[in-house]
């Protein structure tokens, strides 16, 4: 049969994929995307992103979290919540969000395609139907462009049964049937982290086990000994410089985990987020001249060209820094370069990432210990939400704001918040540091009141005061 011809075929329906195939049909490019899952969204709708985000929320209103922080009574349900209940609304999420895609994808003109791809010929691949699906005979399609968005998947490390009802990873974790009553963490990266946020607010005992010895330190060393110390008070343990040697995991009874330091842990379930790989296998690359590197990755150009010119490549595939957001941007550009559009031409430099943790927290731009490797002579402005008259409303006590400037001309160079509503209030400096903003430009700004966006004007002022009246801000930080 002759294959079918298209301007682009997207191979992968995650954030990358979606907002490639969408951006070279609006361009009125004739466009396929194929997807191996009966479902499309990828890690984003389906197992990572908004199902994450997704349970944290309801598990800090099913827990009271919020509520007893800020009232100071418990009006917990944890202890009568069933597994249905926090991940109905979880469902709910994806179900809608899935629909609002599809829509978007028939009103463009993208046709899709369910099946494995896997280049054949320089422009061919063949897209192989689901087994036990239905579609009879593998189909082709021939493309003009190509782009690969095929994602990443969890890494399962030899130490842990694969398929065990109790050990999950972090694609599998929301197929649990029972909430664990102890629940240990492999990994204490940003996956990790975040699910061992979750199930602790949903009353789980909750044992983090990773082999350095700091959280998340490519934060701002300040933010992740801060964001340590909530997560321990909350009530997370942490196993440091501890790696698992061997996990048994009988049918029934305690999984036992022998840690290198001799000890063992005793837990209901384990979840193992010891990092992701990218989903290359089975593509057929070298039927189109191309090769993952070293780390198993593909390699691109900054236009996410790869060496073959018809075939480009985004998202997780690449590496660095594997966030939705940015794969996205990433998949744009790349379209717009196959159909020789310049709507946009590069991806944002400055870009923030975002952990949702408990208290969720959300950086842009540079670190204090950055800026003193670097040699730059920097000021710090640090405003409280416990300060701050929205800050006391919501009940977020330890909650940081802290803004880094350049020292001579108080031009914003970091930003960095923990706290409610962290991966929102980052945004205000990001466009800040985009438009080569300074204090300045916050002191004269007008907040609304109460609101947590005034710690910004707050800690611009500080900042200031740190820098031209030195003698003012000591009497500032002993009245603290």
């Amino acid at each position: 049969m002759e294959p079918r011809s298209f301007d682009l075929v997207v191979i992968g329906a995650g954030p990358a994929g979606l907002a490639g195939a969408i951006a070279a049909a609006l361009f009125g490019r004739k466009v396929a995307l194929v997807e191996r899952e009966r479902v499309i969204g990828g890690a984003l709708i389906n197992t990572g992103t908004l199902p994450s985000k997704t349970l944290r929320e309801t598990a800090l209103a099913l827990s009271g979290l919020r509520s007893r922080d800020l009232y100071g009574v418990d009006l917990s349900l944890r202890r009568t919540v069933k597994v249905a209940d926090f991940l109905r609304h979880e469902r709910d999420v994806k179900k809608t969000t899935r629909a609002d895609v599809e829509e978007r994808l028939a009103l463009v003109g993208v046709e899709r395609f369910t099946g494995a791809a896997r280049f054949v010929a320089r422009d061919v691949v063949e897209v192989a139907a689901r087994r036990g699906g239905k579609g009879g005979a593998a189909l082709r399609l021939r493309g003009t462009h190509f782009l690969i968005a095929t994602g990443s998947r969890p890494t399962q490390p030899p130490e842990f049964p694969t398929g065990h009802p109790r050990v999950w990873d972090s694609d599998r974790i929301l197929e649990l049937e029972k909430l664990p009553r102890r629940l240990a963490v492999i990994g204490a990266g940003v996956i990790g982290s975040e699910y061992a946020s979750t199930f602790n607010a949903l009353g789980c005992e909750v044992h983090v086990v990773d082999g350095r010895d700091a959280l998340l330190s490519f934060l701002d060393a300040e933010f992740s000994r801060r964001l340590q110390s909530e997560m321990e008070r909350l009530g997370v343990r942490f196993h440091w410089k501890e790696r698992v040697k061997a996990c048994r995991a009988p049918a029934r009874g305690a999984v036992r985990l022998a840690l290198t330091s001799g000890a063992t842990l005793a837990v209901d379930a384990v979840l193992v987020a010891a990092g992701r790989r990218a989903c290359v296998e089975g593509l057929g690359l070298e039927a189109v001249g191309l090769a993952v590197n070293e780390r198993g990755l593909l390699e691109v150009d900054a236009q996410y060209r790869t060496k073959v010119r018809h075939v480009f490549a985004a998202g997780d595939v690449i590496g660095f820094p594997s966030l939705a957001s940015v794969s996205a941007e990433q998949a744009r550009v790349a379209a717009c370069v196959a159909c020789d559009v310049p709507f946009k031409k590069d991806v944002a430099s400055t870009f923030p990432n975002g952990i949702y943790t408990i208290p969720e927290v959300s950086s842009v731009g540079a670190t204090e210990e950055a800026l003193k490797k670097e040699g730059v002579d920097y000021v710090a402005g640090r405003a409280e939400y416990a300060r701050n008259a929205r800050g006391a409303i919501v009940g977020d006590r330890s909650g940081l704001l802290k803004l880094l400037f350049r020292r001579d001309d108080m031009r914003l160079l970091g930003v960095h918040v923990l706290g409610e509503h962290a991966t929102e209030l980052v945004h205000i400096g990001m466009m800040t540091l985009v438009c080569g903003g300074g204090a300045a430009d916050l002191q004269h700004a007008c907040f609304n009141v109460p609101t947590l966006s005034n710690l910004y004007k707050d800690a611009a002022y500080r900042a200031q005061i740190a820098r031209d009246l030195p003698d003012a801000a000591r009497r500032i930080a002993r009245g603290r």
